[in-house]
């Protein structure tokens, strides 16, 4: 990758708010030649504030394992419990896997840059942690959309719930959940590989985020732009497409229900996938018209931090909360932990 000298033609003026003093050759412009050993990017999303450090890391660190630690035991206890080998808690399982992976994605390094009194991120790191930011959001997407189709075929066809889901089935769709999810993430970051960058390499965010990643090119970047908007849009939206389809048809299946008793289990079957749902749709359209509407360089990285971290550590507990054969299979699993640590 060739790094351009010269003056950035993009809106990203230089400053001196956020600059580190040991940071500051990131400012200078950039020789021509393979200068992406050296390349450098700053992370400037988080606040500088001496007093304020300890409570931001005390705080993501807190937030970061509870996340962790509550999707770890969803999957602890789909494994151990029998009665949850169901394509349901297939695919909440791997749900819960993959919100462990997304979340590692941005807040260890940010912790570490916190800790280290360093912003930055070199140009190899920067990439590789956009294309698993990119991987991981993308399943989310799938995900949900594979499991509000699981809820529909047990709600509006009973019968043949296990038929349809099949073993097979739910492999398959995880599968091409993950290749078209490998796919838009490479895509994404071998289109930024192509761009030149010149200084200042300053990013108002957590994290690398594509889009601002993408606008601190010296080179045009109008592909790239269009390949941002349109292809995640396109996917958000075949994604949201099909679970607001198969919520309609749960919908009027539900109200063809003779007994009050029989619509609230059946709701109640889809209430915890529902809630979710709401708030990684809500949450991720925040982030998105944050960034185009604004021109508060910490509003996007404020509403970036509720998308990556907030939602999910709060999925956990929504699933827990609402789901009786989870907080059983929970109570058994933390019941065995406690057992196995006394006997040691």
């Amino acid at each position: 990758m060739n790094a351009l000298g010269g003056h950035h033609d993009k809106s990203n003026k230089p400053g001196t708010e956020g600059q580190i003093p040991h940071d500051s050759l990131s400012s200078q412009p950039l020789a021509s030649g393979d200068d992406s050993q050296t390349l450098r990017f700053l992370l400037l999303g988080v606040s500088e504030d001496p007093a304020l450090q300890p409570l931001v890391i005390g705080l993501f660190l807190s937030m970061y394992l509870v996340t962790v630690a509550g999707n770890l035991l969803i999957v602890l206890a789909i494994l151990s419990d029998p009665h949850l080998h169901t394509p349901m808690y297939f695919f909440l399982s791997n749900l819960s896997l993959v919100d462990v992976c997304f979340t590692s994605t941005t807040v260890p390094k940010m912790l570490v840059n916190i800790q280290t009194q360093s912003k930055a991120i070199s140009y190899a790191g920067c990439i590789t942690q956009m294309f698993f930011f990119l991987l991981f959001a993308q399943l989310d997407n799938f995900l949900l959309a594979v499991m509000a189709y699981d809820r529909f075929v047990a709600i509006c066809h009973p019968l043949h719930y296990m038929v349809i889901m099949n073993p097979q089935l739910c492999v398959q769709l995880v599968l091409v959940s993950w290749v078209i999810s490998v796919l838009h993430a490479l895509l994404q970051s071998l289109m930024v590989l192509w761009l030149s960058f010149c200084a200042p390499l300053e990013i108002h965010h957590c994290f690398c985020e594509l889009n601002q990643v993408a606008h601190l090119a010296c080179s045009d970047t109008f592909l790239n732009d269009m390949v941002i908007y349109f292809i995640p849009v396109l996917l958000a939206v075949g994604s949201l497409a099909g679970i607001l389809c198969s919520y309609s048809k749960i919908i009027s299946s539900i109200r063809a229900i003779p007994s009050a008793q029989g619509k609230c289990k059946a709701f109640s079957a889809c209430a915890s996938h529902l809630s979710v749902v709401s708030l990684f749709y809500c949450t991720g359209l925040g982030v998105y018209l944050t960034s185009v509407v604004t021109h508060n360089s910490h509003s996007p990285a404020m509403a970036s931090v509720m998308y990556t971290v907030v939602t999910l550590m709060l999925n956990p507990f929504i699933y827990s909360l609402r789901n009786k054969d989870i907080k059983k299979a929970l109570e058994t699993t933390q019941g065995s932990i406690a057992l196995e640590l006394r006997k040691h």
